[in-house]
């Protein structure tokens, strides 16, 4: 198992209390999300910009 560190760019929902599913769901696509923080909104772009650590399972060879 490995982390990475990774920046994603989540579209923000009208909502924002599914905010917090739309990044869990965004991160799953990447890995297990361990902690993730939004540290960026762009109120034109209607975007969020969200800082990541998520692990990754290693697969046989690497």
């Amino acid at each position: 198992m490995t982390t990475h560190f990774i920046s994603a760019e989540i579209t923000l929902t009208e909502n924002p209390a599914d905010l917090p599913r739309a990044v869990e769901a965004e991160l799953q696509k990447r890995g297990e999300p361990l902690r993730w923080a939004v540290t960026a909104v762009d109120e034109t772009a209607q975007t969020a910009q969200v800082e990541a650590v998520v692990t990754a399972g290693v697969t046989a060879g690497e």
